[in-house]
């Protein structure tokens, strides 16, 4: 081809109305002026930026046709060529692909809210199969922190639990007090070994350490409930008053592990808890004509094991018969409950235990087990082997 001179052109041209180039621009910049002043200029500017990146799009996909099609393309052949799996996006010039694939401000309707640690006592409805250690549990607090939350509805006493009931569930670790008004939080703190400032501080009790004044005669009003963030108090014990036994303690699992020389046995409740966190069967029921007097909890290795109810110890250790690692407790009152295939023992023969207290841990020792759980049996001296199912909560 030869060589053709280049054209000049003018540096402006005049149009219909007479409007040169160089004032077009002024003319843009006054519109865009405009639309800024009506609080249209940054939507103008996104659709003009999306409406250029279309119209380029649709540019690139319509030169790559006219190449394929007329055969000039100086790419590979497509048999020489390894497919790569790609986004319609990444395909794309870099400058065309950031403009669709970048991060636009945009309205949403959903807001992701970040979970936060609670500050603020909150009141939770006991459900059928509750006790103090399941809801323990649920919210990730101590069981006395239940109780210490609760005294008036529980006076301390795990086994006054019902189902229906409304009890303060704190957010953190600790006790609950009302203000009387006439105390020294100074006082106050040390009877429940803590400072002060813990007490201030917390933003779930909503003081203005400002406006605290004299620690001595603090301005809390009375009635004030106020949370003690790690604090500990004396309560009523869990357990009950022993009784004088006029023989050892029998039962009907003999084995390693049995008790000797008892003469005082603890008296329980006459009330069942929940022997671990699981409320569900894993294994076979209650099926005495199988010769399975009790039923299997489900656990993971490991989970907690609590007294049903307050008694004594009477076995504690190995078992031959299958059970494995075994405890049984008697209660005092006609009632045994017996705790099997444990992966660890936390008590010994003779000790007193309270209601709920953590005596094991579960596990799969013994023969018969299968897989990690808890055997869980009750005997009555007067009504024998009974279905444990019939007496819990």
């Amino acid at each position: 081809m030869d060589n053709e001179p280049l054209q000049e052109f003018p540096q402006q041209n005049e149009d219909k109305e007479g409007e040169t180039s160089e004032q077009r621009p002024n003319l843009v910049t006054r519109w865009m002026e405009r639309l800024a002043h009506l609080g249209l200029g940054e939507i103008t500017s996104r659709i003009g930026t999306n409406v250029l990146a279309i119209l380029l799009v649709v540019v690139v996909v319509w030169l790559l046709q006219r190449a394929n099609l007329g055969g000039t393309s100086s790419l590979p052949a497509a048999s020489n060529l390894t497919p790569v799996p790609t986004s319609p996006v990444s395909q794309l010039p870099v400058e065309i692909a950031f403009a669709l694939d970048g991060i636009p401000r945009q309205a949403e309707l959903h807001t992701t809210i970040p979970s936060r640690p609670r500050m603020d006592v909150i009141t939770y409805t006991v459900q059928k199969g509750d006790n103090v250690f399941v809801i323990a549990d649920k919210f990730g607090l101590k069981p006395t922190t239940i109780l210490f939350g609760n005294y008036e509805t529980l006076k301390d006493r795990p086994d006054l639990i019902q189902e229906g009931q409304k009890l303060n569930i704190l957010p953190v670790d600790g006790t609950f007090y009302e203000w009387q008004g006439t105390e020294s939080l100074t006082k106050v703190a040390e009877v429940f070994g803590v400072d002060s400032e813990s007490i201030i501080s917390f933003p779930g009790n909503h003081l203005d350490p400002d406006a605290i004044g004299d620690l001595s005669h603090p301005n809390i009003a009375a009635g004030t409930w106020l949370i003690v963030p790690g604090g500990k108090r004396e309560f009523t014990s869990w357990t009950a008053p022993a009784q004088l036994v006029q023989s050892n303690p029998t039962t009907n699992v003999w084995g390693p592990g049995v008790c000797a020389g008892i003469s005082y046995v603890q008296v329980g409740y006459g009330t069942f808890v929940y022997p671990t966190t699981e409320h569900w069967l894993s294994g076979t029921p209650f099926r005495p004509d199988l010769r399975h007097f009790g039923v299997d909890f489900a656990g993971a290795q490991g989970n907690s094991v609590f007294a049903t109810d307050a008694g004594t110890v009477v076995y504690s250790g190995w078992n031959d018969w299958g059970y494995g690692n075994l405890v049984i407790i008697d209660h005092g009152n006609g009632w045994q409950s017996l705790y099997a295939h444990l992966s660890a023992i936390n008590v010994g023969c003779g000790q007193n235990v309270g209601q709920g207290d953590l005596i094991g841990l579960v596990g799969m020792t013994g023969g018969t087990s299968t897989g990690p759980h808890l055997h869980f049996e009750l005997f009555n001296s007067t009504y024998g082997r009974v279905n444990p199912l019939d007496y819990l909560p």
